[in-house]
């Protein structure tokens, strides 16, 4: 599809309608370098600002969690964010309410719509379920995972850890600019190999859109199974890596996934065969990649991709992740409700 681009006060977009709302993250292809930059300025600046200043930024504003999956890090940290920055939240999921007797997603969001909520925080379990939503509503939408597609958070969160171990000044610039925190050179030589389930990964899809526009080379790996030669089509700085070791000690990241028996379908995987294959072990993370930072967008299966002992270990920045997030949130959010924006979209 040919890229266009709109009015100067919007990033370029392809020649789809989406997103409607301008506070609304659907895809970390919706954001311009300028945007992606003010969230990472924010992120910062609301981490260091008196919570009691901070509070009034959203206060009494309506933030619904819309949740027809199980989740533990993106839900909790979407609502203390929410809440951290003065906002009311509501969570509704899908086993406390209409949606277990059939209501559709269009007619829920339209219903928390008629009920006051501002902004809509969704995860989904079909792709494409955040398009949909914002499309019936209108309202600015963020994209707590859809399906197979996206996690624009979880990669925005996962640059800024990167950033933190590789870029260390990187979030200094706020109330000093000295120029972008993130740019085409910014992890310009650094390798990032993402191992696992990649084909149900929407982790790792954001991850492949997001990093290799700062420079980043990133290498998946895994078995064929879980990674089909068609994830890469035609997506620039990406390549797969089926030697795992190879990969690692290539590595100045290190992001291994779980396997997602929810998704597999029947698939039949030998796991004795893939942790002898594709487990990041103290042995090799010492033998190969000493210097590697490790991350893990979670849940955590110790003992299956990863050991205990590497996720617990010096090079771990998997709750690091986490914490992050809650930053990386709060400005999404605050963008979502149009406070503060002053970011020039190009």
């Amino acid at each position: 599809m040919t890229a266009v681009r709109r009015k100067s006060n919007t990033p370029p977009v392809s020649a789809s309608p989406f997103p409607y709302n301008p506070g609304s993250l659907l895809s970390v292809n919706d954001l311009s370098l300028d945007e992606l930059n003010h969230i990472l300025e924010r992120a910062t600046a609301l981490e260091k600002q008196d919570p009691l200043t901070r509070d009034r930024i959203l206060i009494k504003r309506r933030v619904a969690l819309l949740f027809y999956e199980a989740s533990t890090r993106t839900r909790t940290s979407f609502e203390l964010a929410a809440k951290a920055l003065g906002a009311d939240t509501a969570l509704v999921s899908n086993l406390s309410s209409s949606i277990e007797k059939g209501e559709s997603l269009k007619d829920t969001g339209l219903n928390l719509r008629a009920l006051g909520a501002e902004a809509i925080i969704l995860r989904h379990s079909l792709s494409g379920g955040a398009w949909l939503l914002e499309e019936s509503t209108r309202l600015p939408v963020l994209n707590a995972g859809d399906g197979m597609h996206e996690h624009p958070t979880q990669a925005l969160l996962d640059l800024r850890t990167i950033l933190a171990h590789l870029v260390p000044n990187s979030g200094k610039s706020v109330g000093k600019k000295v120029g972008p925190i993130a740019g085409p050179e910014t992890l310009a030589g650094v390798t990032v190999t993402i191992t696992g389930d990649i084909l149900h990964s929407r982790v790792a899809r954001s991850n492949m859109l997001l990093l290799p526009r700062l420079g980043a080379q990133v290498l998946l790996c895994g078995p064929k199974e879980l990674l089909p030669e068609i994830a890469v089509a035609e997506t620039p700085g990406v390549r797969i890596e089926r030697d795992f070791e190879a990969a690692l000690s290539r590595s100045r990241v290190a992001m291994m996934l779980r396997i997602q028996a929810e998704r597999l379908a029947g698939l039949q995987l030998d796991l004795d065969e893939y942790k002898a294959g594709y487990q990041l072990t103290g042995e090799r993370l010492a033998r190969l990649a000493p210097k590697a930072v490790v991350m893990h967008p979670g849940p955590i299966i110790r003992g299956l991709e990863i050991t205990g002992g590497v996720a617990d270990g010096p090079q771990s920045a998997i709750l690091e992740q986490v914490t992050h997030g809650l930053a990386i949130r709060m400005a999404v959010i605050e963008r979502a409700l149009g406070a503060g924006r002053t970011e020039k979209r190009v």
